[in-house]
Formats: structure tokens, C-alpha cells, sequence
């Protein structure tokens, strides 16, 4: 014996009469007729074989199997909308245009663009990495969203995360005797350049800009051989360095906020990854 379906118009109707504890008013919220929602509800009832409703020229209220399957009403409609949503989203379709520092390129962005490639289909990205000092005032021309880092403070953009510059070395590196201290850093235009500049000349510590490279990769793969310092976030700390402080004779750096921009008049495709990126940054 096959068992009846819940069909989930009939549902809607049971859970409206549910709620509003009237036929009127919920034909009146359901946009129908009231015979045409007592029609339903009959019709849901001679399918279960139950009275789902008592009721009275005052009053509508739930039968013991009405409140039993009010639960599942709810819970059957919920999951059907969310299925409708869910397949409506991965039509969205577009390009999206995204700007983002090398380092969150290549170690933090990944898994969250195949993430979202997988739920968004229809949607293609295309991701350039470098300095991201001068990419918010391309936004619209070049640029749809931007992950670009600022001091402490900035206030354009949404605030995704908190990141502390930190001085990194080789595991085996002894710093103390180089003098001038080398270090290797990205070009003008990185605040972390500007930093760690500035921290050394104030501290008085003699340095020499060892190795420059638009590429974190390069920039952590000559400071792992010994031949220099460099700073890094504390977030994306390659595994292969070691972090330095005070203790080994350098100054201390200032903390970065990590920022979201976006054009002013986004696409449905940006706004989805925007969404996205704010979710997962601000959660990790």
C-alpha cells in the first residue's frame, strides 16, 4: 500500500490556516479564496484521512494530528524553498574581476574560490595578485572586488580580518652579526616595505635591501636560504621561516587590516562572491 503525498501547495495552505487560526485570513495572506483554501484543506485531509482542524463560527484550532504534522509542514516547505533558492543561485552567471595580495592569493583564496566554483557553476573569476595599494582606485575599470591591506584604522572597505606584520627568517639564520642587516622586500608601494623601513631607521639598526620581488613566493624562498629577512603576516607565516621579535634585536611592526572593496555598482556575480569572501575571511 503506497502511502499519500504532501503535496506541498496543500501544505502552504495548512500552514497558513495554522498560523492565522482563520480560513480568511489566511486566504487573504496566501492571495486565494476562502473556498479555495477550504477546498485545500479538505482535500489534504481526505488524502491523510484525518481532521487536521477544529472547527467552530468562532474559532480554528488544531486537531491532535494537525499539531503532529505542523512540524513537518513547516520543515517539507522550508527545504523545497531552500531547494528552489539553491538552484536559482547557481544560474547566476557573470565575471568577476578580483584584485587581491600575492600572498592571500596563493595560500588563503584557493580552497574559498573552489568552494565557491563549485556552488556558482556559471560564474568565472579572474584573480590578479601584486600590491593592492593602488587596485581600490580601479575599482569599475579594472578591478570588481578588491582584498587590499591597510593600516590600522582605515575606514573605506568592509573590515574582513586582522593581520600583525611580523619579521621572519630561515630557521638557522643568525641575524645578529649581519651588519647591515639584509632584508628582502617587496617593491614601492608595500606598506610592509614601508614598515619595516621605517621601524629599522628608527631603531637605529643599519640595513640593505638584499632581494625586491613583486612575488611573495621569490620573496620567501630567498629568505628560507639565509641570505635575508623579511616580514610576513602573521596569518598566512610560511612554514618553512621562523618569526623574530625584540629579542632578536628588531624592532616591533604595526598590525594591517585586511579590507573588501567593491565597485559601486556591483553585479549579481560580484556581489555573490563578495558575500562569500566576507563570510569565510571574517569566520577564519
Amino acid at each position: 500500500m503506497s502511502l499519500p503525498a504532501l503535496d506541498p501547495d496543500l501544505l502552504r495552505a495548512f500552514v497558513a490556516v495554522a498560523d492565522h487560526r482563520s480560513f480568511t485570513r489566511a486566504a487573504a495572506a496566501l492571495n486565494r479564496t476562502q473556498s479555495a483554501v477550504s477546498m485545500q484543506i479538505r482535500r489534504l485531509e481526505d488524502r491523510l484521512q484525518v481532521a487536521l482542524f477544529h472547527r467552530s463560527k468562532v474559532h480554528v484550532e488544531l486537531s491532535p494530528a494537525g499539531e503532529g504534522l505542523l512540524g513537518y509542514a513547516r520543515r517539507i516547505l522550508s527545504l523545497g524553498d531552500e531547494a528552489v533558492g539553491r538552484l536559482a543561485e547557481r544560474k547566476v552567471a557573470g565575471r568577476v574581476r578580483l584584485g587581491v595580495m600575492d600572498d592571500y592569493g596563493q595560500s588563503v583564496l584557493p580552497p574559498i574560490l573552489a568552494g565557491f566554483a563549485a556552488d556558482y557553476p556559471a560564474i568565472s573569476i579572474e584573480m590578479e595578485t601584486g600590491l593592492t595599494s593602488t587596485m581600490p582606485a580601479r575599482l569599475g575599470t579594472r578591478f570588481d572586488l578588491v582584498i587590499a591591506m591597510h593600516p590600522s584604522g582605515h575606514e573605506a572597505g568592509d573590515l574582513l580580518r586582522r593581520e600583525q606584520a611580523v619579521w621572519a627568517a630561515a630557521p638557522h639564520c643568525a641575524i645578529g652579526d649581519s651588519d647591515p642587516l639584509p632584508v628582502a622586500l617587496y617593491p614601492p608601494g608595500c606598506l610592509f616595505r614601508k614598515w619595516a623601513t621605517e621601524a629599522l631607521d628608527a631603531a637605529g639598526r643599519p640595513w640593505r635591501l638584499a632581494f625586491v620581488s613583486h612575488s611573495a613566493a621569490v620573496v620567501e624562498a630567498v629568505t628560507a636560504q639565509g641570505l635575508a629577512v623579511t616580514v610576513v603576516k602573521s596569518g598566512t607565516f610560511p612554514p618553512g621561516l621562523r618569526p623574530l621579535s625584540e629579542r632578536d634585536g628588531l624592532p616591533p611592526l604595526p598590525a594591517a587590516e585586511i579590507r573588501l572593496h567593491a565597485a559601486s555598482t556591483p553585479s549579481a556575480a560580484a556581489m555573490r562572491l563578495a558575500d562569500r569572501l566576507r563570510t569565510t575571511l571574517r569566520s577564519g
